[in-house]
């Protein structure tokens, strides 16, 4: 054996964590993309149903097969699938948000101004709405 010591260059806890923040970041933009083609597609359903095009029963689509259900049952199952879908996009779009922030962090960057606004309720729209009209 030779005299020459062999280095082994192991990455910091820091250097792992920002690798682990950049991989989440690359998986949250197609999950987010692919909840919200799902979110269309019953959206398109629900327009659909209140349409009237349809008659009593319905037919489903589960997996690879279509069921037959009432229209009321129906529009309850695909609202209940939208707010499903609708708390987890909001999920996920807020741990986007944290790891976009972690990684700046990291890097010694400042926080994105304006990255945490939230859009105004109903009732702020309202409100700015009447006083537009004043």
């Amino acid at each position: 054996m030779s005299g020459h010591l062999n280095f082994v260059l192991l990455p910091s806890l820091s250097h792992i964590s920002v690798i682990f923040s950049v991989a989440k970041l690359c998986v949250f933009p197609s999950k987010i993309i692919d909840l919200d083609m799902k979110r269309n597609r019953n959206r398109e359903a629900l327009n659909a149903l209140k349409s009237g095009m349809c008659s009593e029963k319905v037919k489903i689509c589960f997996g690879n097969m279509f069921i037959k259900f009432p229209k009321s049952q129906a529009t309850q199952m695909i609202q209940k699938d939208q707010e499903q879908l609708d708390s987890e996009l909001n999920h996920l779009r807020k741990g986007l948000k944290a790891n976009v922030n972690h990684l700046n962090e990291k890097q010694g960057k400042p926080e994105l101004s304006g990255y945490n606004l939230l859009p105004l309720s109903a009732d702020e729209m309202k409100a700015i709405k009447s006083v537009l009209k004043r």
